[in-house]
């Protein structure tokens, strides 16, 4: 009966050529493959009841292959003699091609890691906040692994170069200009790796969250490892870099919960009833959709020498409604004051002169308008922008400006000067 030794002497005798050593290597692949085929199928059917696992395998599985091999054919090549040609630098490659290898298979487990628990929060559903954090966490923090695994293993195939590490040794003498003039080269980098790092930890942003950045509303879209994409709402999109989040101060309007008020300014007569139209508003926002039930409110909040402003607060699940809602609400009381108090929407003031400065027909004479649709048959199919209504407060009923009662024909007829107070 053969013993070990016989068992090696046969083994490592193809060994003293080339031939016999691409022999031996061909066959060893051809063996870890099956291995690793046989390997991945079984792995495969054993995560097939779970989808978080078997998102792992199929991340792994390729890169697995190629470790595999390589450790496979650097086996056969270190028993190989010393004293074979260009056995040395094949070493070397192999050792590199080990590292680039498990290099990848480390990038791929950290992907697959975060895919993995982003598939067991999905976002689909109502209440996504803790969804949108685990997301935003997920991806930040894999893609800062990543690239830290990927600069250790460039770092480790560099230093199995002998020559490079004596470059590295001289460069180590001159470490202070050295590191001055890295560290202020790569500052960028450091900088928008190090705010990943904390809007992953802290997250004054995640992933679906609604900003105002800089008079842009929008949702982010995606967090990469060194800028955010904002989606705005006319499907433009905003780079911005994220150093720029830590360092600036911007609006997020989904930091705790999707909920929100929005409000409707308008400009109407001292003399109109408010009973009415809160009466109106009730009607409006009750079969409302896009109305929460949480905040109806209508208060005079200013006044001028000319009208009274009333500001309406009507709340909504998410400011995408939010917007439609306020739109609803506008048009509705508009056309409940044309219908049935035209007399107290704002009109212009004037006083009667006899001093002929000008004639009746240099009066601009206001001209009724066409009925506009209602906001829901135009809406577009993007969301539409609701920082226009909250940021810029524009005076809605002034838009149609109504002027005074017609003055009697006696006082055109003379020439009569009014001017506008």
């Amino acid at each position: 009966m053969p013993s070990i030794d016989d068992l090696l002497r046969i083994a490592n005798a193809p060994l003293q050529t080339w031939l016999g050593t691409l022999i031996v290597s061909a066959v060893t692949l051809v063996f870890a493959a099956a291995v690793h085929w046989l390997g991945s199928r079984v792995l495969r059917r054993i995560a097939g009841p779970y989808p978080r696992v078997s998102v792992i395998v199929r991340y792994v599985r390729q890169p697995a292959l190629a470790v595999i091999l390589i450790l496979a054919a650097e086996f056969v090549w270190w028993q190989a003699p010393d004293t074979l040609r260009f056995i040395s630098s094949l070493r070397e490659l192999a050792a590199v091609a080990l590292i680039a290898a498990i290099t990848w298979l480390s990038v791929r487990c950290a992907a697959a890691i975060g895919e993995a628990i982003i598939a067991a929060h999905p976002i689909d559903i109502v209440d996504n906040l803790q969804a949108r954090r685990i997301h935003t966490q997920a991806r930040v923090l894999a893609r800062t692994v990543m690239i830290l695994i990927m600069i250790v293993g460039i770092g480790a195939a560099l230093m199995t170069f002998p020559n490079v590490r004596q470059f590295g040794a001289s460069l180590l003498a001159s470490a202070g200009v050295a590191g001055l003039v890295a560290g202020i080269a790569a500052r960028p980098v450091l900088g928008n790796l190090i705010a990943g790092l904390q809007i992953a930890l802290t997250q004054p942003i995640r992933l679906d969250d609604v900003v105002v950045i800089q008079g842009e509303w929008g949702r982010i879209e995606e967090i990469t490892g060194t800028y955010v994409s904002v989606r705005i709402w006319d499907q433009r999109r905003l780079i911005v870099p994220l150093q720029w989040f830590i360092e600036n101060p911007f609006t997020n309007w989904t930091r705790n919960s999707s909920q929100i008020i929005g409000s409707v300014f308008l400009w109407l007569d001292f003399r109109m009833p408010l009973a009415p139209l809160r009466e109106e508003l009730s009607r409006i926002v009750a079969p409302a959709s896009e109305w929460d039930g949480r905040v109806q409110v209508l208060q005079v909040t200013d006044a001028n020498e000319r009208a009274m402003q009333l500001r309406v607060l009507v709340s909504s699940p998410n400011s995408g409604l939010n917007w439609d809602l306020r739109c609803r609400v506008r048009e509705g009381l508009l056309a409940f004051m044309n219908a049935h108090y035209p007399q107290f929407l704002p009109r212009t003031r004037a006083e009667v002169s006899a001093e002929p400065e000008s004639s009746a027909a240099d009066m601009p004479v206001w001209e009724p308008q066409p009925a506009q649709p209602a906001a829901s048959s135009t809406a577009a199919n993007t969301e539409a922008d609701p920082v226009t209504g909250s940021v810029v407060r524009s005076n809605v009923a002034g838009d149609v400006q109504h002027t005074s009662a017609a003055f009697p024909a006696s006082d055109a007829a003379s020439g009569a000067t009014r001017r506008t107070r």
